[in-house]
């Protein structure tokens, strides 16, 4: 068979190659064809103004869902072209607040080229702290705490009843009530509850109260099955009994569940002026402790275990005891982020303290009664090897108080200027106050000017993180921007 080329003649065959041949030089040919272009760009994203050890909030969005957040200036490379839109958050400095300008901006990133922008931060109008008014008409309220995840407000009656705030209203029916149980003689009564962690699916929790004998009873509770707003008043299983004899004060009264999941209990040192008994240095006793106790599947057999790591699980004194040398731990507090346990001790006759140490630190001995603060206790001088002293303290003058009321390290949403910082207060002088609290050193104490609320009783926290302070006229008050 014959070539198809055969059929043209000869001048028409030269014509043929010779168009081909051009269209081949037109097209460059294949070995030097450049191939195709970019089809991505770049960002710039310049971020001032701000602090050493400050870090930004700049988030970037663009196409193909694209998310990324900025704590310092970056450039930003492989980004498919198109418009990309930078918001801007405020930051916290100690207690103030930089503000980012402009807080939104919009930028178009082409392809083989590199875009700009840029946030200034600025010092924005200081943090002022004010209080709202959630609950009055109260019998001395004690204590506040919520469920994990719960919306609700649990406050306790030191008479001996709890109040349970729903949607803002404040329940005419008790949660629960165990007055006839205890008596408020002295520092008696129901002085604070603790939620277990599972409460959502096992329904307990703790309280500590005073007996009518004048011990203190820790006892585990649970609600009932037919309203999540009643407990059952016949589920109580009691956990651990101590005596407490002779004197109606010091009683201590915080439980709370640590990092670790284990129930925390704060005790008094039993009461009188000094601890003649020197119950908060003898360890074979669990007055003037900090407790330490696994409930996690307490039943009448028994009703708690010793946790491995308690200092005395093996020899040397009471297995249940954490720490000790505490005078009158009314309220002491968890700060999870950091993994500190933070300590406010009642003082005696001259001087207020909070002592701070990591969460998982086991065997403190916080001082009492050889020291009171900073100071050797009734004595020129005293040892003060392995003692923990105070992170911060004051005296009892015209400008300080009488009796600290410890509260919280704030970590609640509505306040992120506040973040980091543990607020306190004292029963006598009502003020607010907190400090901050880093590579072991107290900085920063500052007075929020909070007056005419009362002696506070106690501070509390939600299940949103969120702070409240609790009055002797038998109010509660959120703490808020003012």
């Amino acid at each position: 068979m014959r070539h198809l080329l055969s059929r043209f003649p000869r001048p028409w065959l030269a014509l043929l190659l010779a168009c081909c041949l051009a269209l081949l030089a037109a097209c460059g040919g294949g070995d030097d064809d450049p191939g195709p272009g970019p089809t991505t760009g770049s960002l710039t994203v310049t971020i001032g103004g701000l602090p050493a050890g400050v870090a930004g909030a700049v988030t970037v969005t663009g196409p193909a869902s694209y998310s990324k957040t900025l704590t310092a200036s970056s450039t930003l490379t492989d980004l498919a072209p198109g418009a990309y839109t930078l918001s801007a958050a405020s930051v916290a400095q100690g207690t103030g607040t930089l503000a980012p300008t402009p807080v939104t901006q919009q930028v178009q990133v082409n392809a083989g080229a590199t875009a700009s922008a840029s946030v200034l931060y600025a010092a924005a109008t200081p943090l002022a702290l004010g209080l709202q008014e959630v609950a009055s008409g109260l019998n001395t309220p004690i204590f506040l705490t919520a469920p994990p995840g719960d919306s609700r407000l649990f406050i306790i009656e030191r008479a001996g009843r709890i109040r349970v705030v729903q949607n803002g209203n404040l329940l005419a029916t008790p949660f629960l009530d165990i007055s006839a149980l205890t008596t408020t003689s002295g520092e008696r009564g129901l002085l604070s509850m603790a939620f277990h962690p599972q409460y959502a699916s096992n329904g307990y929790f703790f309280l500590y109260y005073t007996n009518l004998a004048g011990d203190i009873v820790i006892e585990r509770r649970q609600v009932s099955a037919g309203s999540a707003n009643v407990a059952d008043p016949l589920a109580a299983l009691t956990i651990l009994t101590i005596p407490h004899p002779t004197f109606s004060n010091h009683y201590g009264g915080l439980l709370s569940f640590g990092p670790d999941g284990y129930l925390y209990a704060g005790t008094g040192d039993g009461g009188s002026g000094g601890d003649p008994p020197r119950n908060a240095q003898n360890t074979n006793v669990l007055l003037g402790k900090l407790l330490r106790l696994d409930v996690n599947a307490s039943s009448v057999a028994q009703p708690y275990a010793i946790p491995p790591g308690n200092p005395f699980a093996t020899a040397g004194g009471r297995p249940e005891i954490w720490a000790y040398g505490l005078r009158n731990p009314w309220r002491y507090a968890f700060d999870v982020p950091a993994q500190l346990l933070y300590i406010a001790d009642v003082g005696q006759a001259n001087l207020e303290e909070v002592d701070v140490r990591p969460a998982g630190q086991a065997g403190n001995n916080y001082g009492w009664n050889i020291m009171e603060g900073t100071q050797c206790y009734n004595s020129a001088s005293c040892s003060q090897a392995g003692l923990v002293l105070p992170a911060i303290e004051y005296g009892h003058d015209t400008a300080g108080g009488c009796s600290i009321t410890g509260g919280y390290v704030y970590r609640g949403t509505a306040l992120p200027e506040l973040a980091g910082q543990y607020l306190y207060s004292d029963y006598c002088s009502g003020w607010l106050k907190s400090f901050s609290y880093s590579n072991g050193t107290a900085s920063a104490v500052k007075d929020w000017g909070i007056t005419n609320v009362g002696n506070i009783l106690s501070f509390g926290q939600d299940a949103q993180n969120e702070l409240y302070m609790l009055s002797g006229t038998g109010k509660v008050y959120r703490i808020v921007r003012k």
